[in-house]
Protein backbone atom coordinates (compact mmCIF):
# COMPACT_ATOMS: atom_id res chain seq x y z
CA UNK A 1 0.00 0.00 0.00
CA UNK A 2 2.64 2.43 0.89
CA UNK A 3 4.33 1.41 -2.24
CA UNK A 4 1.25 2.84 -4.68
CA UNK A 5 1.30 5.77 -2.23
CA UNK A 6 4.56 6.75 -2.77
CA UNK A 7 4.40 6.33 -6.42
CA UNK A 8 1.04 9.01 -6.80
CA UNK A 9 2.89 11.22 -4.80
CA UNK A 10 6.01 10.83 -6.61
CA UNK A 11 3.95 11.38 -9.97
CA UNK A 12 2.11 14.48 -8.59
CA UNK A 13 5.35 15.87 -7.89
CA UNK A 14 6.79 15.62 -10.80
CA UNK A 15 3.82 16.64 -12.85
CA UNK A 16 3.00 19.62 -11.17
CA UNK A 17 3.72 23.03 -12.29
CA UNK A 18 6.36 25.30 -10.44
CA UNK A 19 3.46 27.07 -9.29
CA UNK A 20 2.01 24.07 -7.21
CA UNK A 21 5.04 22.73 -6.73
CA UNK A 22 6.20 26.01 -4.16
CA UNK A 23 2.03 25.27 -3.01
CA UNK A 24 2.61 21.43 -2.35
CA UNK A 25 6.35 23.18 -0.33
CA UNK A 26 4.42 25.24 2.13
CA UNK A 27 1.49 22.16 2.64
CA UNK A 28 4.77 20.08 4.00
CA UNK A 29 5.98 23.10 6.06
CA UNK A 30 2.79 23.57 7.50
CA UNK A 31 2.31 19.73 8.64
CA UNK A 32 5.84 19.66 9.85
CA UNK A 33 5.37 22.58 11.80
CA UNK A 34 1.91 21.62 13.12
CA UNK A 35 3.50 18.29 14.47
CA UNK A 36 6.32 20.90 16.25
CA UNK A 37 3.75 22.86 17.69
CA UNK A 38 1.61 19.68 19.12
CA UNK A 39 4.95 18.16 20.20
CA UNK A 40 5.78 21.25 21.99
CA UNK A 41 2.52 21.40 24.05
CA UNK A 42 3.40 17.73 25.05
CA UNK A 43 6.47 18.42 25.80
CA UNK A 44 8.46 16.15 23.95
CA UNK A 45 11.58 17.93 22.63
CA UNK A 46 12.97 15.69 20.05
CA UNK A 47 9.67 15.63 18.09
CA UNK A 48 9.87 19.19 18.24
CA UNK A 49 13.66 19.50 17.04
CA UNK A 50 12.96 16.48 14.11
CA UNK A 51 9.73 18.32 13.26
CA UNK A 52 11.25 22.19 13.26
CA UNK A 53 14.40 21.10 11.36
CA UNK A 54 12.28 19.52 8.70
CA UNK A 55 10.02 22.93 8.52
CA UNK A 56 13.03 24.69 8.09
CA UNK A 57 14.96 22.71 5.59
CA UNK A 58 11.50 23.02 3.50
CA UNK A 59 12.10 27.15 4.32
CA UNK A 60 15.55 26.93 2.95
CA UNK A 61 14.38 25.26 0.07
CA UNK A 62 11.82 28.04 -0.74
CA UNK A 63 14.49 30.42 -0.67
CA UNK A 64 17.05 28.42 -2.48
CA UNK A 65 14.31 28.88 -5.22
CA UNK A 66 14.19 32.67 -5.01
CA UNK A 67 14.91 33.89 -8.69
CA UNK A 68 16.26 37.29 -7.28
CA UNK A 69 17.25 38.86 -10.43
CA UNK A 70 13.95 38.69 -11.56
CA UNK A 71 11.58 38.42 -8.35
CA UNK A 72 12.96 42.39 -7.62
CA UNK A 73 11.78 43.24 -4.22
CA UNK A 74 9.12 40.47 -3.72
CA UNK A 75 12.00 37.86 -3.95
CA UNK A 76 13.72 40.44 -1.70
CA UNK A 77 11.15 40.45 1.02
CA UNK A 78 10.40 36.81 1.21
CA UNK A 79 14.16 36.21 1.86
CA UNK A 80 14.03 38.16 4.19
CA UNK A 81 10.46 36.85 5.54
CA UNK A 82 12.41 33.21 5.18
CA UNK A 83 15.27 33.96 7.15
CA UNK A 84 13.43 35.92 9.44
CA UNK A 85 11.59 32.51 10.27
CA UNK A 86 14.64 30.26 10.18
CA UNK A 87 16.30 31.97 13.02
CA UNK A 88 12.82 32.42 14.63
CA UNK A 89 12.25 28.22 14.68
CA UNK A 90 15.49 27.62 15.77
CA UNK A 91 14.53 29.75 18.47
CA UNK A 92 11.20 27.86 19.12
CA UNK A 93 13.32 24.39 19.08
CA UNK A 94 15.33 25.32 21.41
CA UNK A 95 12.95 26.96 24.04
CA UNK A 96 10.57 23.94 22.62
CA UNK A 97 8.28 26.91 22.35
CA UNK A 98 4.33 26.34 21.14
CA UNK A 99 3.63 29.78 20.48
CA UNK A 100 5.99 30.44 18.58
CA UNK A 101 5.45 27.62 16.43
CA UNK A 102 1.69 29.07 16.04
CA UNK A 103 3.33 32.46 14.79
CA UNK A 104 5.41 30.47 12.08
CA UNK A 105 2.25 28.73 11.39
CA UNK A 106 0.43 31.68 10.62
CA UNK A 107 3.34 33.87 8.56
CA UNK A 108 3.38 29.89 7.03
CA UNK A 109 -0.04 29.99 6.43
CA UNK A 110 -0.77 33.60 5.25
CA UNK A 111 2.06 32.88 2.71
CA UNK A 112 0.29 29.41 1.33
CA UNK A 113 -2.69 31.06 0.69
CA UNK A 114 -1.25 34.00 -1.58
CA UNK A 115 0.73 31.61 -3.83
CA UNK A 116 -2.05 29.25 -3.93
CA UNK A 117 -4.50 32.34 -5.23
CA UNK A 118 -1.45 33.22 -7.41
CA UNK A 119 -1.21 29.92 -8.86
CA UNK A 120 -5.12 29.57 -9.87
CA UNK A 121 -4.41 32.55 -11.62
CA UNK A 122 -1.95 31.50 -13.41
CA UNK A 123 -3.78 28.29 -14.48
Amino acid sequence: MATGYQAYQTNAIQTAPPEQLVVMLYDGCLRFLRRAESAAKTGTRPQVTEAVARATAIIMELNATLDMERGGEIASNLRSLYFFLHRHLLEASREGSPEQIRQAIGLIGDLRDAFAEAAKKVA
